[in-house]
């Protein structure tokens, strides 16, 4: 059940590959690490200088279940995100949260919507996977934007009587949130990529 791929300039090959591998054995970085200076697109001026998060890698095997959409980048984005990775897991009959993994589509899409930026075609690129070894989801969502500031702050589980921000929910569903530079088939960076990875069971995620 997998959607038209999404074009070379929005998903290249090179960052898709064994994310899931690493999902699993629980190397992706839960907060920020320094970005390396031997990667060349981190030169010294340029403006995606940022903390970033390495992202998990992609699983080498194909996938039980994938899907991709382009959506329109407005305020009802999110909803649409919600709406439509509630349909599409219920009908791969992800043993999963369901009700969790729509609701943090929702909220990792409106972010992109409101403190990212649409590409030149106004849409925002979003996939969700299935890790064929683990069957933790992976939910994505590409903007235009390269940088990500306040991660960890906006991330935190502790509030402080502050309401939560829509990232929130990630680490309240139990899962793990990271985010990278999204770079084209050129290795030119344009914008970013965050990367939710959820439970696999209704359990895990309570």
């Amino acid at each position: 059940m997998t959607s038209t791929p999404l074009p070379q300039s929005d998903m290249p090959a090179d960052r898709h590959a064994n994310r899931c591998n690493a999902a699993a054995a629980g190397t992706a970085p839960s907060a920020p690490v320094p970005a390396l200076p031997a990667r060349e697109h981190l030169q010294e001026g340029h403006p995606v200088i940022a903390t970033v998060t390495l992202l998990p890698l992609a699983p080498e095997e194909e996938p039980p279940f994938t899907y991709s959409v382009r959506l329109q980048a407005n305020e009802m984005a999110g909803p649409n995100a919600r709406l439509r990775a509630r349909t599409q897991l219920t009908i791969a009959h992800w043993a999963g949260n369901v009700d969790a993994a729509s609701r943090v589509c929702d909220k990792l899409v409106d972010n992109a919507f409101r403190h990212g930026k649409a590409f030149k075609d106004g849409r925002l690129p979003v996939r969700l996977t299935v890790c064929p070894e683990t069957a933790e989801l992976l939910v994505e969502v590409d903007d235009a934007n390269p940088e990500f500031l306040g991660f960890t702050e906006v991330t935190a589980m502790e509030l402080d009587g502050r309401p939560p921000s829509g990232l929130w929910w990630v680490s309240h569903y139990r899962g793990r949130l990271s985010w990278d530079v999204l770079k084209d088939g050129d290795g030119q960076v344009v914008g970013k990529t965050v990367q939710a990875v959820l439970p696999p069971s209704w359990e895990a995620s309570a």
